[in-house]
């Protein structure tokens, strides 16, 4: 029996089908990605020194979570497919072999977040008291992070059969909190100290076992939720396994796809605490743009593996076909917002004036930057509704890391930084060398990556259908 509608749909069904899943994920979302820009746009008000511990603090977990957070969300595919096919008792058994998956990948996590030092060596020379901020922020977010990746479980789970308003929820009550513990603990409110960056990750580790209780509670008492039989059950290795045999290649993609940018910030460090504050702004900035293609990306695939789970090859591609074209046109509309209003935004981020000089000048590329990176992101989904994961992971190494990591410190620290100059100089005058010529090779990768990863699509689909 299956309980959501897998039958064949005109263009314009798929299309509406589409936005309906997709945008509760857009806002929820934007939601669970506020955490950290309230974190910087608070911050940013209370000193220098935090607003550089929460661009390196920030960097740093968010690598280590979202490459987590990538295993995790190798249960979307899986579950989907196991809705799509009627067998909803297999959804229930792999929600709960996927909560021990989140215990281990924890103990894991938080081993690499509590020993910041192997991150920050490669940023130069670190004031003493930003080094102690960031370690403390981290010590904060390893408590956070068994809470974060089981909520992830429900994520998977409410994707998988078509509800995912109950994240955005959950997520939209959760921001709320946020900003209100970030008033009390980063600039000492009601009697407490004022705890800058440190307190702002209290206030995550506070949100996200709040956030997890309330999904646990919903998904084991909601009625809807019954026909699945969830439960926990004993560790059975062969479904964990099962389980990260796709994950681990789908982590690894998303590890790559953000580490570039973790990196980035740790050598652009290097070039002052200014440089650091403008380049937050626009990773912040780049990050927040991504969720809208990543939503329409989990959506899209999602609905896909629905599809494929119902032997609908057919629906399938033409659900994801509808998520690309969806996916350029918010891209295009995102870019021409981001263009003409970039002043007012980095207003909204820092009152420093040299930071928001650097931020500016940084930002004329983000537009650009924001349409390759959405096609890419929307492939990378696009295969994964397939199951295929490890050669995506292959190709954005070759894209992401060689083209684009790579690439920038050699135009930007490295030997060729003559080479970029004429470039950087006309396209981004007056941006940091270092970060303006790294910016510019993260665009050029991300290119390489959407044509590679559609090239990929293609090719399986095609085999599929001979």
């Amino acid at each position: 029996m299956s309980i959501v509608d897998t039958s064949p749909r005109t263009i314009g069904g798929t299309l509406r089908h589409i936005l309906k899943h997709a945008w509760p994920i857009l806002i929820s979302q934007w939601a669970s990605m506020a955490f950290g820009v309230v974190d910087t746009a608070m911050t940013g008000h209370s000193s220098p020194a935090d607003l550089a511990t929460m661009a390196l603090s920030i960097s740093i977990y968010i690598t280590v979570f979202v490459g987590l957070m990538g295993v995790m969300h190798a249960l979307i595919p899986i579950q989907a497919q196991y809705v799509g096919a009627g067998d909803l008792k297999r959804v229930g058994q792999s929600w709960g072999q996927g909560i021990w998956v989140a215990l281990i990948l924890s103990i894991l996590g938080g081993a690499v977040m509590v020993n910041p030092d192997m991150w920050l060596r490669f940023s130069g020379d670190i004031s003493p008291e930003v080094r102690v901020k960031v370690g403390d922020y981290l010590l904060a977010l390893t408590f956070a992070l068994p809470a974060g990746l089981m909520f992830r479980t429900v994520y998977a789970l409410s994707n998988a059969v078509s509800r995912p308003k109950l994240i955005m929820m959950i997520n939209l009550v959760g921001i709320a909190l946020k900003v209100f513990f970030n008033w009390l603990l980063i600039f000492g409110h009601w009697g407490l100290p004022a705890m800058g960056a440190t307190g702002a990750g209290i206030s995550s580790a506070i949100v996200t076992w709040i956030t997890l209780g309330a999904g646990l509670w919903v998904v084991l008492r909601n009625p809807s939720y019954k026909p699945f039989e969830l439960r926990i059950g004993r560790p059975d290795l062969k479904a964990i396994w099962s389980i990260l045999r796709l994950g681990l290649p789908m982590g690894g993609s998303y590890l790559i796809e953000v580490s570039a940018f973790t990196f980035m910030a740790l050598l652009v460090a290097q070039e002052g605490t200014a440089v650091i504050g403008g380049h937050q702004i626009m990773s912040n900035l780049a990050a927040l743009a991504y969720m809208m293609p990543m939503s329409i990306g989990v959506a899209t695939s999602a609905l896909a593996a629905q599809s494929i789970g119902a032997q609908n090859m057919q629906q399938a591609h033409r659900t994801s076909m509808m998520g690309l074209v969806i996916g350029l046109c918010g891209a295009v509309i995102t870019a021409l917002l981001l263009f003409f209003g970039r002043e007012l935004i980095v207003a909204t981020y820092t009152n420093n004036p040299e930071v928001a000089a650097v931020a500016l000048s940084l930002l004329v590329l983000l537009p650009f930057f924001h349409i390759v990176d959405t096609m890419q992101c929307i492939n990378s989904y696009l295969l994964r509704a397939h199951k295929v994961a490890m050669v995506p992971m292959l190709l954005q190494i070759f894209a992401l890391m060689l083209i684009g990591l790579g690439g920038g410190w050699f135009m930007g620290f490295g030997p060729g930084r003559v080479l970029m100059e004429p470039l950087r100089n006309y396209l981004l005058a007056g941006s940091p060398v270092g970060a303006g010529s790294m910016w510019m090779m993260a665009t050029i990768g991300l290119s390489v990556s959407a044509a590679l990863l559609h090239s990929w699509y293609r090719y399986i689909t095609q085999k599929e259908r001979a």
